[in-house]
């Protein structure tokens, strides 16, 4: 690495690092007062809470990455501009496309390790946080979670009543269709234990239909036991109580690739995916947009108006990432090219906009 690129990095490191303990730091102050009423009911105590609290700051760093990566970048910028340090670098014939560049591939490390905490360290964090501090307060986590659903897998529709754990449901339904509107039986069971790959259903009442006469034929069979394979998985169970932002990125795709497998919508979870995957280029843009700022008006401005400015770039940005969501589900326009098409202008227009400004 040269010496140049160390120096922002280290720049660029301090800044950001700065930028992400005040704001998980403002982030665990505010949620540990909402948690202050809850201490002293049933053994949620004072440590309790804190432990929650702490837990939840890898989810906090994730969904709020974008913002502090880029506040970061414009402080470490911003110091590097008002202590003449990039007029010197400009001097001895760094172009701003090149500064540029080496706060990008930083900013993309940075990323790196953010998606790295997002996807394996936070839903492992915050299961652990909701499940002590439930346990803590007295809830009963089984009951809270009876919620039954229906699913459509292949030919068959499962529709279970009580879902007490992810693996013992009771009161049970297998709808089987022969064909897209055919009915072809029906199985009621009062229990089913789910391995992940099948159903273990027990005292089971099989309806089965037979079409080979003039009129339709019912027959009646009992089980104590019966076992049905399933193509979903134990995580998908799980996923069905979530919002597509709090799954995992592989979780979304799996969660995608089922539902457009058995023809069912998947516009809401493909909306997230696709915001998710845009992110790391979202990001860019913003960076490369405020660096036209960094060699201009707020070279010499103060530390407040470059936050204003990352706080304003990053709320400009999900606006327009919420905007064209809406659109997209509303109107049924491809996601993917909603998602990236307002961070490719920006992106496009500002290196237009750095060339000139590197070409005086």
């Amino acid at each position: 690495m040269k010496i140049l690129d160390r120096y922002i990095v280290k720049t660029m490191a301090f800044y950001t690092s700065g930028v992400m303990f005040v704001w998980l730091g403002i982030y665990a102050f505010l949620n540990f007062i909402n948690e202050i009423d809850k201490i002293g009911q049933a053994n949620y105590t004072a440590l309790e809470a804190m432990l929650y609290v702490a837990l939840d700051l890898p989810s906090v760093i994730y969904a709020h990455s974008s913002v502090i990566i880029l506040l970061g970048s414009l402080l470490a910028l911003g110091h590097l501009a008002s202590t003449s340090q990039l007029v010197i670098l400009r001097g001895s014939g760094v172009p701003i496309i090149k500064i540029t560049k080496t706060v990008v591939k930083i900013a993309l490390i940075f990323i790196l390790f953010v998606i790295i905490v997002g996807e394996f360290i936070a839903p492992l964090a915050t299961q652990y946080a909701e499940n002590s501090r439930a346990k803590a307060l007295g809830h009963n986590i089984t009951v809270k979670n009876q919620q039954g659903f229906w699913l459509k897998d292949g030919n068959s529709i499962v529709n279970v009543g009580k879902n007490f754990d992810g693996h013992l449901f009771a009161n049970v339904t297998l709808i089987n269709l022969k064909n897209s509107h055919e009915l072809d039986s029906v199985i009621f069971s009062k229990k089913a234990i789910f391995n992940g790959a099948n159903f273990a259903l027990e005292k089971t009442k099989e309806y089965q239909l037979d079409y080979s006469e003039s009129f339709t034929k019912f027959q009646s069979n009992d089980y104590e036991k019966y076992n049905t394979e399933v193509s979903f998985d134990q995580e998908l169970i799980v996923s069905l109580k979530k919002e597509p932002v709090e799954l995992s990125t592989w979780r979304l795709y799996k969660q995608i690739k089922f539902l457009t497998d058995n023809n069912l919508a998947a516009d809401i979870f493909e909306v997230e995916l696709y915001k998710r995957i845009v992110k790391p280029l979202t990001l860019v843009s913003m960076i490369v947009f405020s660096m036209l700022f960094i060699f201009g008006s707020l070279r010499d401005s103060t530390l407040g108006k470059k936050i204003f400015l990352g706080l304003m770039l990053s709320l400009f940005f999900e606006l327009f990432s919420r905007i064209g969501a809406a659109l997209s589900l509303r109107l049924d326009y491809n996601h993917f090219i909603i998602a990236i098409t307002p961070t490719l202008i920006v992106l496009v227009v500002a290196f237009i906009l750095l060339r000139r400004k590197s070409a005086r």
